[in-house]
C-alpha cells in the first residue's frame, strides 16, 4: 500500500541513531589504529605519534632557538685583548728601587784553583778521570772537576772550601812516573820524612786520562817533567831543589807548615824491632 506523500519531517530518534552510529564507527576506527592486528601498521603508528610530538616541540615551546636572529654570544676577543693591552701599558713595569737579577753566570777558575779543583776530582775516587776530549791547553771547564752547580750565588765559596779541604787533607801530593827511578827516589824520601797523613800519590802514567792530564799538569805547575811534588798546594820545582831542600831540613818543615805532621806511632814501631 503506498505511503501518502507529503511534508518530509525530521525525526529526531532517527538522527540521533545515526550519529552514535558514527561515532561508534570513529571510535572503533580509533581504537584498531592504536592496537593494529600487524607488526607493520604499528609500526607506523609509532612513527607518526614519534613526528607529532616532535613537530608540536619544534613549533610550540622553543621556537626562538630555531629563529633567525638566534645565535650564540660569542665574546670580542679583539676588543678584550686591546682593552687588556692598554691596562697592562699603565701598569708600572717594576717597583720602585727593583733592580732587575743579573743572569747567572759561570765562575771561572784561575790556575790555582784549577789544579787544587783536579787535585780533588782525582783523589776523591779512584775511577774520576778527566775526558779525553778536552784540550789541555785551555782552562778546564769547572763543571767537569766540581760536584755543585758552578753557576749559583754561592759557587765562589764553594771553591775556596774545596781547595782549602784537598790541601788540609792532602799536604803533600805526589804527580809520579812509574817506572822511573827518579819517582822512586822521591816516593823513598817522602816515606822516610815519617809525616802523617803520608804523601797522595798518583802515577800519571798509568791512568786512563793520562794524554790530558800531563800536559794539564804542565801548563799548572809550569813543569816540563814528571814527577811533580805539591806541598800545601805549590809545586816545589825540579828534583835537584827537591833534594837539597830534604838534606837541610826544610822539605819537613814545609810539609809541617801545610798541615802534616810527624807520625810518632812509626817511630816506636822501628824502635822495637
Amino acid at each position: 500500500m503506498p505511503r501518502p506523500t507529503g511534508p518530509s519531517y525530521f525525526h529526531p530518534l532517527g538522527s540521533l541513531g545515526q550519529t552514535t552510529s558514527t561515532d561508534s564507527s570513529i571510535f572503533v576506527n580509533i581504537i584498531e589504529l592504536f592496537h593494529p592486528r600487524k607488526t607493520r601498521q604499528r609500526t607506523t603508528v609509532l612513527c607518526l605519534v614519534t613526528l607529532i610530538i616532535i613537530t608540536s616541540y619544534i613549533c610550540l615551546v622553543s621556537p626562538p632557538l630555531f629563529s633567525p636572529g638566534a645565535g650564540l654570544h660569542r665574546p670580542n676577543l679583539a676588543h678584550a685583548e686591546d682593552t687588556w693591552r692598554k691596562l697592562a701599558a699603565k701598569l708600572p713595569s717594576h717597583p720602585p728601587g727593583f733592580l732587575p737579577p743579573h743572569p747567572p753566570t759561570e765562575i771561572s777558575l784561575s790556575p790555582e784553583q784549577e789544579l787544587g779543583a783536579v787535585t780533588a776530582f782525582m783523589a776523591a775516587l779512584p775511577q774520576n778521570v778527566i775526558p779525553t776530549d778536552i784540550d789541555p791547553t785551555q782552562p778546564i771547564d769547572p763543571q767537569l772537576v766540581l760536584d755543585f752547580d758552578t753557576r749559583g750565588p754561592q759557587a765562589e765559596a764553594e771553591v775556596t772550601d774545596i781547595i782549602e779541604e784537598v790541601w788540609r787533607r792532602n799536604p803533600m801530593v805526589l804527580f809520579s812516573k812509574s817506572p822511573s827511578a827518579v819517582s822512586r827516589e822521591l816516593k823513598s824520601m817522602l816515606q822516610d820524612m815519617n809525616l802523617k797523613p803520608g804523601p797522595t800519590i798518583f802515577d800519571i802514567n798509568q791512568r786512563d786520562d793520562a794524554d790530558v792530564l800531563i800536559p794539564l799538569l804542565f801548563r799548572l805547575t809550569n813543569s816540563t817533567e814528571l814527577p811533580i811534588l805539591l806541598i800545601g798546594g805549590k809545586p816545589i820545582g825540579s828534583m835537584n831543589l827537591i833534594r837539597e831542600l830534604n838534606a837541610d831540613g826544610r822539605l819537613p818543615a814545609l810539609a809541617l807548615l801545610a798541615g802534616a805532621r810527624f807520625d810518632d806511632s812509626r817511630k816506636r814501631r822501628k824502635g822495637h824491632r
